[in-house]
């Protein structure tokens, strides 16, 4: 395995995945992570992750020095590099112009970690700094018109420094860069895959769990239903799975579950139906935080409720994915940037004394739907678009009604009825339909009218850390259109959102 040691970078979780796409397993951990740690994860190779910091700034993350003693191959990226000259008596100065974007790197040594890349490439570049000079041992192995060290290495003490990002798809030969480190210099084996992902998790949960009970939070959704099965395989009957109806469902949802889960895969299975218990404390509120923070407390006491209910259960399975565990971890007090806390971390009362089970916590989503399919799980499982935790309260702007729900069920259903008849479910990361809290005029059947304007949004994505709007066909929005306004009472006009991730994010709250 390789450890990846994150200082901050926008990038790291992408550096994870160019390890995982050569079937060679990695985790990142922060850089408070003990030296005694990183020995029981005996890793082949660490890499050091870019960041925003400056070397010099006093809040710049650092990793205990005795990491550059462990005789294990270590790689700096970016602000990795500056951090591992600066730890070894080299000196990173203040760039007096800033790099970034693409640059081409002329490559001075075609070996060890450039060993098949030409002479002249493109790679990308994002740093302030630069390495003013080197610590012994080490030579420059490449270099840009402004970055005379873009590359250096000591390859008889194994460490390698990359001013650029190799890991993004504008390096155009970043990929072979990883993959010699990997290889060539790490000696690392692939052996990383969904089937020897399944052995390990079983018998890891196996180990966990041992003869006692244990319950999940079953949404339906990619996550919390690969968790479902997977745990089932390892422990069986010790499972039971807790589906809550929480009022803001989208048509025919708790319905979908009960079906597939129960009686298709024979997993235990309790259902509450709490949609009036939800909608009474969602009464009223229009503020999309209070929403969430709404719908996550009365999930939690209702999941309580149910949990009394199961005698002698020691254990709480949940379907955190790794994005979820280091943007979560960045919350409280980790190097990255915080994006936002997430439900699924941290979030239930200590008061409920469960131990915590998340097989699928070093995982990122698309290893989630592969390893669905590993477990046999329908494509309609494995493939569906993900669907908020607060449902469609969080598709409604403003206040939400038993109407407004019904309303937007309708224009919902149709929705996916047409994107899914032109087949381009599949094609699209998430496509839905969003409530305005405003109305417009409008003439039907010769008489005015003064209704609901609905948003459509449709968005391509690969993780949904960055999205980009959908050119849905004409003649696919216009049939959306006509069929809504004409079968949904309540909504005169149809408009499409045609904004990427970033600026605006992927769901409207």
């Amino acid at each position: 395995m390789i450890l990846i040691i994150d200082f901050g970078s926008q990038y790291n979780q992408l550096i994870a995945r160019r390890v995982r796409e050569n079937h060679v397993y990695c985790q990142i951990e922060p850089p408070n992570i003990s030296i005694a740690a990183i020995k029981r994860l005996d890793p082949e190779g660490i890499i050091l992750s870019g960041g925003p910091a400056s070397i010099y700034s006093q809040r710049a993350p650092r990793v205990d020095k005795s990491v550059f003693h462990l005789g294990i191959p270590i790689l700096g990226i970016c602000y990795g590099l500056q951090y591992m000259v600066d730890s070894l008596g080299g000196k990173v100065i203040g760039s007096k112009k800033r790099e970034y974007g693409f640059a081409e790197l002329l490559v001075k040594q075609q070996q060890d970690i450039f060993k098949g890349v030409n002479k002249k490439t493109q790679c990308w570049m994002s740093h302030g700094d630069s390495i003013g000079s080197l610590p012994k041992g080490f030579v420059i192995t490449a270099s840009t018109a402004n970055t005379p060290v873009a590359a250096a290495q000591d390859s008889k003490h194994g460490f390698y420094g990359l001013q650029f990002h190799p890991e993004v798809v504008h390096t155009k030969e970043g990929k072979k860069i990883l993959s010699n480190f990997l290889f060539g210099i790490c000696h690392c084996k692939k052996t990383w895959s969904m089937k020897s992902f399944v052995a390990d998790a079983v018998e890891e949960i196996r180990r966990q769990v041992g003869s006692e009970k244990v319950m999940l939070g079953l949404s339906g959704g990619v996550d919390s239903s690969v968790a479902a099965v997977l745990l089932n395989k390892a422990i069986g009957r010790q499972l039971t799975c807790v589906f809550v109806d929480n009022g803001v469902l989208r048509a025919g949802e708790a319905e979908r579950v009960i079906k597939m889960f129960k009686k298709h895969l024979g997993i235990n299975l309790r259902f509450a139906r709490a949609g009036k218990i939800f909608l009474k404390k969602l009464k009223g509120v229009t503020d999309p935080e209070k929403k969430r923070k709404i719908i996550g407390r009365t999930f939690i006491q209702v999941f309580e409720k149910e949990a009394q209910q199961i005698k002698g259960v020691k254990f709480l399975a949940q379907g955190t994915l790794y994005p979820d565990l280091i943007e979560s971890r960045s919350a409280f007090g980790g190097p990255s940037a915080v994006i936002k806390s997430h439900h699924n971390v941290g979030g239930l009362p200590k008061k409920m004394n469960l131990k915590l089970v998340e097989p699928l916590k070093h995982l990122f989503k698309d290893e989630v739907r592969l390893l669905g399919k590993e477990l046999g799980l329908a494509d309609d499982v494995v493939w569906r678009q993900p669907f908020p935790g607060p449902g469609l309260a969080i598709r409604i702007i403003g206040e939400i009604t038993p109407q407004r729900l019904s309303v937007l069920r309708q224009a919902d259903t149709i929705l996916w009825e047409e994107i899914r008849a032109k087949k381009l479910y599949y094609k699209l990361w998430q496509s839905f339909a969003v409530l305005l809290p405003i109305k417009s005029v409008g003439i039907m059947g010769d008489q005015r009218t003064y209704e609901n304007i609905l948003a459509i949004r449709a968005v391509t994505s690969d993780d949904a850390m960055t999205a980009d709007w959908a050119p849905l066909p004409h003649d696919v929005l216009a049939r959306i259109s006509n069929r809504i306004i004409n079968e949904v009472r309540g909504i005169n006009r149809v408009v499409y959102d045609i904004s990427s991730k970033p600026p605006s994010t992927i769901e409207w709250e």
